[in-house]
């Protein structure tokens, strides 16, 4: 009998205790990360025929081999972020005349446009400095594999080319913090970008 008592007892307490209770959902939360204060420096290497700032938490890494070959041209190096995980993949090329040029445009733009298949949205800017520095930034929303790209040319001799990858598998929600502050310190890049007068 005491048993059959615990049962009825045991379905009252079930039967009472799903009543409608409001739902509450939980806030949407980033991972802690403790982001380095903003500072920077100049980048004025000699195998490069330009300058500009980039973070001093960040380190210049240049490329000596790219898929086991030497690189096309000795500008190619990586802004690294040690404590982000992070990258800013950098190449530079000479132009050679006008199908030179069209080319390297156009590949930029292929590059940028291969993430389409994952990308939710594709925002492009145009670039135009005043001092002979144009081009265009690859703003890419979603999940893809690098979610900001550009390119800097003077149209005629140089061309320069920069992608970010940040080295995490995860929702690109939990890189967004990531993402906007590495954002500003490539358009503090951009902004400070100088073809050397040499």
């Amino acid at each position: 009998m005491k048993n059959l008592y615990f049962v009825i007892g045991l379905m009252a307490i079930l039967f009472f205790s799903c009543e409608d209770a409001p739902y509450v959902p939980k806030p949407k939360v980033y991972p802690k990360i403790n982001f380095p204060e903003k500072k920077y420096q100049p980048f004025d290497k000699n195998y490069c025929k330009f300058s500009f700032e980039y973070p001093v938490y960040a380190q210049i890494q240049q490329d000596t081999m790219f898929f086991e070959e030497k690189p096309n041209n000795p500008c190619w190096f990586n802004i690294h972020f040690p404590e982000l995980n992070a990258d800013i993949h950098c190449s530079y090329y000479n132009i050679t005349g006008k199908k030179s040029f069209d080319k390297l445009v156009n590949d930029a733009h292929e590059l940028a446009n291969k993430h389409n298949i994952k990308a939710d949205y594709i925002d492009e800017m145009k670039i135009q400095k005043p001092n002979h520095v144009s081009g265009f930034v690859f703003d890419i929303e979603g999940p893809a594999a690098s979610p900001f790209q550009f390119y800097l040319t003077d149209s005629t001799r140089h061309f320069m080319r920069g992608s970010l990858y940040i080295n995490a598998k995860t929702n690109p929600d939990s890189l967004a913090p990531v993402y906007k502050f590495l954002k500003e310190d490539i358009l503090q890049l951009i902004n400070t970008f100088e073809w050397n007068k040499k």
